[in-house]
């Protein structure tokens, strides 16, 4: 669910890519652990991310459009016989696809290879319908304009999550909110130090803001505000378990209004929900949208953490991904 709220204008973005791309074994386990057979198997991945824009849509809309291609082709790049001779390090492999995911997205915003089609250099507009990155004609997108980025990538045995800026992910496991994101604010002390040792001031203006400006310390874009706005993630990787509820993927519209314990305990609250008034309707009510990946439960989810954020004050646009993490959920019939 993603909805411009009390903003005058949208610029928050969210995609949802089911099997977007093989993750190949030795992405997932040890190298030194799997023989030739399993160093050449997959699992299926699926990509989900939210980007919250800030200066305009047009970094946010460029991530959408092309974050999670760059990203398979990072997995990709690493993937087969050449993994044998790498780290068997997970948390440096995944730290390496995805600062390099970032840096490309990055770089590509930062230079003529992204473009809008349409608009002037004074307004220019940038969507799914008009980006292009062929290096045409078309005013290049303002250095003043950025972007979070906290993707999610879910396989049946791993989550792995890469945050950028002030987005969060938060997992749901065993009834506990377990935070798998940690919000890149200037005055959060080693970004602080970090911006302070590049040569740049953090300001006390309407909350700690970079130069008095930008109150993220990384984001996609910016470039007005390199060398001290960065776009390197922070990435997590973790196993999945059988107590893990739902993983939930949003803005700050929702999380400045709403803790991660109560969006959790929410979030769960309605798929339980959802499922019981449901149990017993069949595979046609859970498609009844007709699109893959589709879950009414945990969409249900979604609307409501989005509508309780608003009615909570929240004055920013408010994007929320919800997944269910569950495979079944089975409730008798009470009717």
């Amino acid at each position: 669910m993603s909805i411009c709220g009390r903003r005058p204008e949208m610029e928050d973005a969210a995609i949802a890519v089911p099997r977007f791309n093989e993750i190949p074994h030795s992405m997932l386990t040890s190298v030194a652990m799997m023989d030739d057979i399993s160093l050449s198997g997959c699992l299926p991945g699926h990509y989900f991310g939210v980007y919250d824009g800030h200066g305009g849509a047009q970094v946010a809309n460029y991530c959408k459009k092309r974050m999670h291609l760059a990203l398979a082709d990072e997995i990709r790049s690493v993937s087969g016989v050449a993994t044998r001779i790498e780290s068997n390090n997970l948390q440096q492999k995944w730290e390496t696809v995805f600062t390099n995911c970032f840096k490309k997205i990055d770089d590509e915003i930062g230079q003529s290879g992204a473009r809008c089609t349409t608009g002037n250099m004074s307004s220019p507009t940038c969507d799914e319908g008009n980006l292009d990155t062929s290096m045409t004609s078309g005013p290049i997108i303002p250095e003043t304009v950025g972007s979070t980025a906290v993707v999610a990538v879910i396989c049946s045995s791993h989550i792995i999550v890469a945050n950028c800026g002030d987005s969060r992910a938060v997992l749901y496991r065993g009834k506990q909110p377990l935070p798998l994101s940690v919000d890149h604010k200037p005055d959060r002390e080693d970004e602080y130090q970090r911006i302070e040792a590049a040569g740049g001031k953090v300001i006390q203006w309407d909350g700690s803001r970079v130069f008095g400006v930008l109150a993220m310390s990384r984001s996609i874009g910016d470039g007005f505000l390199k060398p001290w706005i960065i776009p390197e993630p922070e990435v997590k990787i973790i196993p999945r378990s059988r107590d893990d509820e739902c993983l939930i993927l949003a803005s700050d519209g929702l999380w400045d209004f709403v803790s991660n314990e109560e969006a959790c305990n929410v979030a769960r609250k309605k798929i339980l929900l959802w499922h019981k008034k449901n149990a017993g309707a069949g595979p046609s009510k859970q498609r009844a949208e007709g699109t893959e990946g589709f879950d009414p439960a945990a969409q249900e989810a979604a609307d409501y953490l989005s509508r309780l954020a608003f009615q909570k004050g929240s004055e920013d646009n408010i994007t929320v991904i919800v997944l269910d993490l569950k495979a079944k959920r089975k409730f008798k019939n009470t009717s």
